[in-house]
């Protein structure tokens, strides 16, 4: 049973990744200037902010929850950083601190989640309120621009290493951290279990208070890379930054194969559907596509996304 659950995973990614190829030559045969090493490169690039979202989305999901916070984390956590670079903080320890405000931001819903025993929609609908009306609060709904030119963070998102866009390199770095944690440890284990079955979970021994808490800190973590990313790029932080990536990010997840009903899915088959929307945008770009279509059509994929889960786990249910 555990070899045709494995081939089902890679039958999965596989689907998932021929969808994505199949996507690439459509729009590289209507407009050849899309498969070009610039464009490749900028795509990459574009689509970072999302992925790391994405991401820490993908754990939260595996535990059958959701969260819609992580664009508020994202617009909080870079605001107050921006606030302590302009206050004089020095550049690195800001940084720093951006990810563990992040973390903290995410810890948060995951004790109301964990040990409130609330469910993961209402609470991070109820924090994402929150935390977006503090970062208002905080920069009185302007951006924040006082010495954000510095070097250090000009280069996390603006920086080249060996050709190649920093962002992309952080991206790469992130994933394959992320899918040891995932899909070599222990923790990762605790966290397909507690999405397959929670009651099971705790009988076995998992602790699964704190794996929530755990997973929520990490897709608060990931929100707030996302946030200095951005930042670094438009040199400031903006009250409205990370509107709507919960969206993004939750259709990534779901077209990479994880069920939202939780338990199942990979990192990898995330990192696709990153690509997939990614590519998706990018070739809309490209081709000319109205902004306003593009909109209509985002809205699509994510309802296709939905659907598929559900005629997935129908499948499932019948087998």
């Amino acid at each position: 049973m555990k070899s045709l659950g494995n081939l089902s995973k890679r039958f999965s990614s596989l689907t998932t990744l021929a969808a994505l190829i199949i996507l690439m030559v459509i729009i590289t045969f209507i407009n050849p200037n899309f498969f070009t090493a610039n464009n490749l490169l900028n795509l990459l690039l574009q689509v970072t902010a999302n992925g790391f979202i994405a991401f820490g989305m993908t754990f939260v999901i595996l535990t059958g929850g959701i969260d819609l916070s992580v664009g508020a984390i994202l617009a909080l956590s870079s605001a107050l950083a921006a606030g302590m670079i302009g206050a004089g903080m020095p550049l690195p320890l800001a940084v720093f601190l951006c990810l563990v405000i992040g973390a903290f931001l995410g810890a948060v819903n995951g004790f109301f989640i964990a040990y409130g025993k609330m469910a993961p929609f209402i609470v991070t609908l109820a924090t994402q309120m929150a935390y977006r009306g503090l970062t208002l609060v905080f920069t009185n709904g302007n951006p924040l621009t006082n010495k954000m030119d510095g070097f250090f963070l000009a280069f996390i998102g603006q920086g080249y290493l060996f050709g190649i866009p920093f962002p992309v390199i952080i991206m790469i770095i992130a994933f394959a951290l992320l899918f040891v944690l995932l899909h070599k440890t222990s923790f990762g284990k605790s966290v397909y279990a507690l999405g397959g079955n929670e009651k099971a979970a705790y009988i076995a021994g998992v602790q699964s208070n704190r794996v929530k808490v755990a997973i929520y800190t990490i897709s608060g973590a990931m929100s707030a890379l996302s946030g200095l990313v951005i930042t670094s790029r438009l040199s400031s932080a903006t009250p409205q930054a990370g509107s709507g990536y919960e969206m993004f990010a939750i259709a990534a997840v779901v077209l990479g194969g994880t069920s939202l009903m939780g338990g199942k899915g990979r990192l990898t088959g995330t990192m696709i559907g990153v690509l997939i929307i990614g590519v998706l945008n990018n070739g809309l770009n490209i081709i000319g596509v109205s902004a306003f279509w593009q909109q209509v059509v985002e809205g699509v994929v994510i309802l296709v996304a939905v659907l598929i889960d559900v005629l997935r786990n129908r499948k499932s249910l019948r087998m």
